[in-house]
Order: structure tokens, then C-alpha cells, then sequence
């Protein structure tokens, strides 16, 4: 019995030795910031993406037959159609979103406007906005209403306007007392709860492209080698369209124009890039994503890439003129095509731009739980924080992909129009991905395919590749033929 009360002696003094120690490591050690997200900081709190409202779906049990009834019971006749005095232009297809009363019972409340009002329930909606009509959005915080503040191209500002909102308040408290002192210094901070509502479904687009107005790949003056030549010195090489001719002509002896060149580049990405885009990629748990700019007829646009850590293979990519949220949908969408559900420990890592948390909260919106992941971003050039520490290496992978595509992207000056620049950036995906040797797969490919390892050189590759590419065409008009 002696023995027991002295090993508990021994607990207890070591439990006050390490409470003690806890003690004076909060009091005196500095503890670095351990996750981005905890930052205290009222300045960042406009890259932070707030959570999703609260739905309430406004639609009554009852529709505009029973409301009826009632007015029959109560007034003793029942409501009676609108007398028009013009013609209708309200289609006879528009109902009330609130009680389903037909067009006959709908007025337009503010003439050309847009906005028509029930005769039967007496409640107000837009044709346009009919699916929005039906549900409110409520503040998760103080369930208050959400009010509209900006419309945007492809969005719409919702905003909680309640003073008194848990979450307005607490981030109220963390503001500089020089800045309230200020006429107006709260409109530096982001304190009241924000909602973007989409207006455009990027999740119903299709991004599964089939070629069009591709040239054909009858051979007349030249063949497919040749095809294959123009294609390795002015994609995997580098050469600008004119330097490819004149290689050709200088080492071949082959006399062809600089736009014959761009006529067999733009056929072969047309038919490669659904190999591209469909190719059942293996991936493992942690992505990688980040855009650069590109230069189209002058004007800077944007490629966004998606990078899988293990293989190192482009798994999502996208080119577009804005660097909003839904280009940045769409590679996530080709990019999580690969994964029926997301893998725990599963880890998305990017800058601090807040298109990223912004495209996975609509994920977690559209497939709920099962699409459901969290952005880890590495925020500046400097570790000065524990997970810009820890994940820096993987940030450092996309880096360098862009830097080889900025490698290959400057002796071209620029694309002449956003398709083109679409399907060059595809053709040079391919390459990336299925015959570039890199260092860290043992000079391999990203993807290694064995028929392209056994052809032998380049120009044979970029065939097989064409090949592939017109097989995977006629797969998916087939399964297109039997949906």
C-alpha cells in the first residue's frame, strides 16, 4: 500500500513540475503563430472567407386555391383575375413562386422593371430571381437578413447590416482605437458578416471540350513526321513559330511557312487536348494551385494550374481574361473530377488570394460534406509563420511550374485570342505531362506511358499523342450518343 501512495506522490509532483512549466513558457517564451487562420489581426481579416448563411425557404404549404377558398369563406367571393387594360406580356408560364398562382392573378408592380406582385398572397418577386424568391438568407451569426450591396459580373454582395450581430461586435473590439477616432476608420476593416451569392452555375459547365473547325490531317505537300518535327521544336524546344521554319529548313531542308506551323500546332491541340483534359490521372492527397499572367492581343489575362504533389502532373488547368472565382471553379472542377470523395488528411495548398476559399465554400456548397476541404495557404516569400514553414516546399513545386511555362511562353509574344491561348496552353500540358523528363521521377515523365517511351523520339511521341487524342474523341461522342 506504501508503494501505491509514493508512486502517486510522484505523479502529483511531476503534474505541478509541468504546470508550472506550461506557466512560464506562456509568460516569458514568444509562441509563434502555429495556423494562419488564428491571426488576431483585424487587417487580415478581409482574406479570410466568412461561412455559409442560413437558407430559409419562404414557400407556403398551401397554394393559391386553398388562399381562395378562404377569401370565398370570409369575404364571401372569391378574388377575381387582374383586368388588364393593355396586353399581357407576362407569359402565361410565369407563376407565383410564394402560392403558384397563375399569370392572370400577376401584376407588374413596377412597370418595366422586372418586379411582379400576386393578387392572391400579395407577395412580391422577379421572374428572373424566381429560384431566389422562394428562400431568404439569414446571418449565421444574429440570423438577421442579409442585404444585397453590390452586383457584380458573375456575384452578388450580401451583407449583414445588424449593429448588434455577435460577430460585427467581436470583431469590432479587435480595431486600433486610432482608427475609430477617425470619421470614417472602421471602412478600413472588413468587420460585418459577407455573403457572395453566384449568380453564374460554374458547377453545370461543361468541361469536357470536343474540337471544332480543326483542319484535317490529310497530309498533301507534307506528312505526319514532319507534323511531328514542327510540333517538338516549337513546343517542346521552344521556337517561335518563324524559328521553327527556319530550323527546318536549315538542318531538314525543308522549306515550309512559319503558318503551316501554326495550322499543325493548332490541329494537334484540338485533338489532344481531351486526352488531355479526360486522362484518369493517379493523385494523391495533397494538390497544389497557383495563377500567372499571360499576355492576349496586348491585354494581361490569366492561367490557373493545378498541380498533384506526388506525380507532379498538371491535373487542372484554365486560361480566362479575369482573375475571378469561377476560372478558378473550373480547375478545381477538372482537377477534383479524379477523387469521388475528399480523402482525410487531405491537404489544398495556394497563396492568399481569396478566390481559392471562395471556390471550395461554393464546393462544400453545391456536394456538400463529400467535397468538403479547407484551403492551407502560404501567405508571402518569408516563412514567418509555422505553416508557411511547413508547407513552403510544396508552394515551391508550383512556383516552378510557372517559371518553365514562362520559359516557353515568352518567345511567342503573346497569343492572338483567348481560344487559341486555351488550346496552346493544352498542347503544352501535354508536353509537360507525358514527355518532359523531370529530376524528381527519375527522368520521367510526370506520366509515364509506355508506348511513348518505346517510340523512340519526340516526333513519334507527338503521333502517338494524336492518336490517343482521336481515340478518346470517338470515346466521348459515343458515351455522349448513349446519354
Amino acid at each position: 500500500m506504501s508503494i501505491i501512495l509514493y508512486l502517486l506522490q510522484i505523479i502529483n509532483d511531476l503534474y505541478q513540475q509541468n504546470a508550472w512549466l506550461i506557466q512560464y513558457m506562456c509568460k516569458y517564451l514568444p509562441l509563434k503563430q502555429w495556423a494562419y487562420d488564428d491571426s488576431h489581426s483585424p487587417k487580415y481579416q478581409k482574406f479570410k472567407t466568412d461561412e455559409l448563411p442560413k437558407i430559409v425557404y419562404t414557400k407556403q404549404d398551401w397554394n393559391w386555391k386553398d388562399l381562395n377558398k378562404y377569401y370565398t369563406w370570409r369575404y364571401g367571393k372569391p378574388v377575381e383575375p387582374v383586368k388588364r387594360r393593355g396586353t399581357c406580356v407576362i407569359p402565361d408560364t410565369c407563376t407565383c413562386p410564394h402560392c403558384d398562382a397563375p399569370s392572370t392573378y400577376l401584376y407588374r408592380n413596377n412597370g418595366k422593371g422586372g418586379q411582379l406582385l400576386c393578387k392572391i398572397c400579395g407577395k412580391l418577386h422577379n421572374p428572373s430571381l424566381r429560384e431566389r424568391a422562394a428562400m431568404k438568407l439569414l446571418c449565421p451569426f444574429c440570423s438577421h437578413s442579409l442585404s444585397p450591396k453590390k452586383e457584380r459580373k458573375e456575384f452578388i454582395v450580401y451583407k449583414c447590416t445588424n449593429v448588434k450581430c455577435p460577430h460585427y461586435l467581436q470583431n469590432l473590439k479587435k480595431v486600433d482605437k486610432e482608427d475609430l477616432e477617425e470619421p470614417h476608420g472602421k471602412n478600413k476593416y472588413k468587420l460585418h458578416y459577407i455573403y457572395r451569392e453566384f449568380t453564374a452555375n460554374f458547377f453545370k459547365m461543361d468541361i469536357r471540350s470536343l474540337p471544332s473547325n480543326a483542319s484535317s490531317l490529310d497530309f498533301r505537300k507534307f506528312n505526319s513526321h514532319i507534323m511531328g518535327l514542327c510540333l517538338t521544336m516549337h513546343v517542346n524546344l521552344g521556337l517561335s513559330l518563324r524559328k521553327t521554319s527556319q530550323a527546318l529548313k536549315d538542318l531538314y531542308g525543308i522549306s515550309i511557312s512559319h503558318q503551316m506551323v501554326a495550322n499543325y500546332a493548332r490541329t494537334a491541340a484540338l485533338v489532344i487536348k481531351p486526352f488531355v483534359d479526360n486522362y484518369p490521372y493517379k493523385v494523391g492527397e495533397s494538390f497544389t494551385a497557383d495563377e500567372t499572367y499571360i499576355k492576349v492581343r496586348g491585354v494581361k489575362g490569366y492561367v490557373w494550374f493545378i498541380v498533384d504533389v506526388v506525380s507532379r502532373a498538371i491535373i487542372g488547368y484554365r486560361v480566362s481574361d479575369t482573375r475571378s472565382v469561377g476560372p478558378c471553379i473550373m480547375a478545381m472542377r477538372q482537377a477534383f473530377r479524379l477523387l469521388k470523395r475528399i480523402p482525410e488528411g487531405f491537404r489544398f495548398i495556394a497563396d492568399g488570394y481569396s478566390a481559392y476559399p471562395l471556390a471550395a465554400q461554393q464546393f462544400e456548397h453545391e456536394y456538400g460534406e463529400s467535397r468538403k476541404f479547407s484551403i492551407t495557404p502560404v501567405i508571402g516569400l518569408t516563412n514567418d509563420d509555422a505553416v508557411s514553414k511547413e508547407f513552403r516546399p510544396y508552394k515551391q513545386i508550383i512556383e516552378r511550374l510557372n517559371r518553365t511555362f514562362k520559359e516557353s511562353y515568352r518567345v511567342k509574344c503573346g497569343y492572338d485570342n483567348y481560344e487559341g491561348a486555351n488550346y496552346n496552353v493544352s498542347l503544352w500540358v501535354a508536353y509537360y505531362n507525358f514527355m518532359r523528363p523531370h529530376f524528381y521521377t527519375d527522368k520521367h515523365p510526370p506520366v509515364y506511358l509506355e508506348e511513348l517511351q518505346q517510340a523512340g523520339n519526340m516526333p513519334a511521341q507527338w503521333q502517338l499523342l494524336i492518336s490517343y487524342g482521336q481515340y478518346t474523341i470517338m470515346n466521348l461522342k459515343v458515351q455522349d450518343g448513349c446519354s
